[in-house]
This record gives structure tokens, C-alpha cells and sequence, in this order.
């Protein structure tokens, strides 16, 4: 993840605007980019650990661009 990639992913954590869809997509990158496994992910989140792993695969495939 670089350093433009996060600034994105907090922004979209922050306003009230956000769907929560992309903010939950954006906390599934940004605790991957932290070390955080599928598991610990999943149970932190309280989501399916499939969810996790579709979301981090997707970022890493297309970037930003495969969130939304």
C-alpha cells in the first residue's frame, strides 16, 4: 500500500458520507496493510473471513479503483 493509497482509504473512514460498504472495505485494506491475518480481521470486524479475503485480493488486483 502506498502512502497516496492510505490517505484515500482514511478519508473514506471518516465523513459520514461514506456508504458503509466502502468504509468497511477501506478497514478491511487498511488492517491488512497493518500485518492483521484473514482470521483476526474477520473477528475483529465481526465478517465472514471469505469477505476479507475478497476485499484484500481485489485492492491488490486493482488498487483503489476495485473498492468502490
Amino acid at each position: 500500500m502506498t502512502d497516496a493509497q492510505r490517505v484515500v482509504l482514511e478519508g473514506w473512514l471518516r465523513p459520514r458520507t461514506t456508504a458503509q460498504a466502502l468504509a468497511q472495505r477501506s478497514r478491511i485494506v487498511m488492517e491488512g496493510a497493518e500485518g492483521h491475518s484473514i482470521m483476526e480481521v474477520s473477528r475483529r470486524l465481526r465478517i465472514a473471513p471469505d469477505t476479507v479475503r475478497t476485499w484484500r485480493c481485489r485492492f491488490l488486483e486493482r488498487g483503489l479503483d476495485g473498492l468502490p
